[in-house]
């Protein structure tokens, strides 16, 4: 059987091993050492937030420490987007609020701004005016944030970023994650730059940072023995995860350049194949970091569905999926009020993600060319 190709495997630079091993001589196997300052510090340096990032151990930890920080509870309502990974609902859960749904826009694929203000007039005219918006950048494009921002201004409501899929990526030159009053980031194995798992949660300023790393080391106060007055978690990362980090760090960019290349590839692919939509940048102000590349086809056009292409390309060994499944469409999530038309509803039944590594060769995209011309000149 062929090699695999991945959807999005980790690659690594080569350099991590050095820091793993620093921390190791210095006997600095737990949850504080230079590994975790020197990473913490190069995210804050390259998002352009001063030193106010706090690395944790998954981007869904960061999100629960933002709602934990915003004082949610089990009266409050959180708005999100529909369209994204269960990780950006799930905290919400976890704090005993609910989840509210928003469906996605054409243009980014992100949350709607118009079923965004419906949901907020709505929910205030039923006496349950939103605690916070999560707002996602699929799969690194950034979302609709002038929309968003003045939305979230006029009716007072708090903005979490979810930029798991989005660093490197920037609207009208400004990082995604800096824009809210947190930022979420994500470090796992299939993402942009990796620590194997793990996660950060962007902050403004240093009384929020404090905050969070006191949250994240399970609050413990400031006394000699074990004394807590609020309760904490277990969510900080590790120095010996953060050493991985500041070797993928030092090449960060390059991973990005990468993945953009992979989605001009596809790009030029698709050109001549009418029916096939390549998810790309609306306008000059969006610049995604293509973390994942992914289509839409129109099978009334093409002749040919998603699941046609994904079953053609499984048996090359090549790895793709479809779409993130909408949350409201989710068993888990079959209460919750939601927003909108049928947008991420159709782009689920007919996307698919692609893949977009930045260690794929010119022999793996070869294969992945044959497999998709095949499909779509017969």
């Amino acid at each position: 059987m062929k090699d695999k190709i991945w959807l999005s495997p980790p690659h690594l630079s080569g350099r991590e091993m050095s820091f793993i091993e620093d921390a190791i001589e210095r006997n600095w196997i737990t949850s504080i050492g230079q590994n975790i300052d020197e990473f913490e510090y190069s995210l804050a340096q390259y998002m352009e937030v001063d030193n106010h990032v706090v690395a944790l151990n998954s981007a869904t930890s960061a999100i629960h420490l933002a709602l934990v920080m915003l004082g949610t509870g089990s009266e409050d309502e959180i708005i999100t987007s529909s369209f994204s990974f269960v990780a950006s609902a799930n905290p919400i859960v976890y704090c005993g609020a609910t989840p509210i749904f928003i469906d996605s826009e054409k243009d980014t694929w992100n949350m709607c701004p118009v079923a965004l203000e419906e949901a907020v007039k709505d929910r205030i005219s039923k006496g349950k005016k939103p605690k916070a918006i999560i707002v996602v950048h699929l799969y690194g494009m950034p979302a609709k944030m002038d929309e968003i921002l003045k939305i979230a201004e006029e009716y007072d409501i708090t903005i979490i970023e979810d930029a798991a899929e989005a660093l490197g990526s920037s609207y009208q030159g400004k990082a995604c994650g800096t824009f809210g009053r947190f930022g979420i980031l994500s470090f796992n194995g299939n993402k942009i730059i990796t620590t194997s798992g793990g996660g950060a949660l962007v902050c403004h300023n240093q009384e929020d940072k404090d905050k969070a790393v006191f949250l994240s080391t399970q609050a413990r106060d400031y006394a000699p023995h074990y004394q807590h007055s609020h309760i904490g978690y277990n969510y900080r990362m590790s120095n010996i995860v953060a050493g991985i980090g500041r070797g993928q760090m030092e090449v960060l960019n390059d991973r990005i350049q990468a993945r953009r290349k992979m989605h001009d590839f596809y790009i030029s692919l698709f050109n001549d194949i009418k029916g096939i939509n390549v998810f790309s940048e609306p306008t000059d102000n969006y610049y995604s970091n293509h973390w994942l590349s992914a289509i839409i086809i129109n099978p009334e056009i093409t002749g040919k569905t998603r699941e046609e292409l994904r079953m053609a390309l499984l048996e090359e060994n090549i790895e793709s999926r479809p779409l993130w499944k909408p949350m409201h469409l989710q068993p888990v999530f079959t209460d919750a009020p939601y927003y909108g038309t049928d947008i991420a509803e159709k782009m689920f039944d007919n996307g698919l993600c692609l893949p977009s590594g930045s260690n794929l060769s010119d022999e793996d995209r070869s294969r992945i060319a044959v497999v998709i011309k095949k499909v779509f000149h017969h």
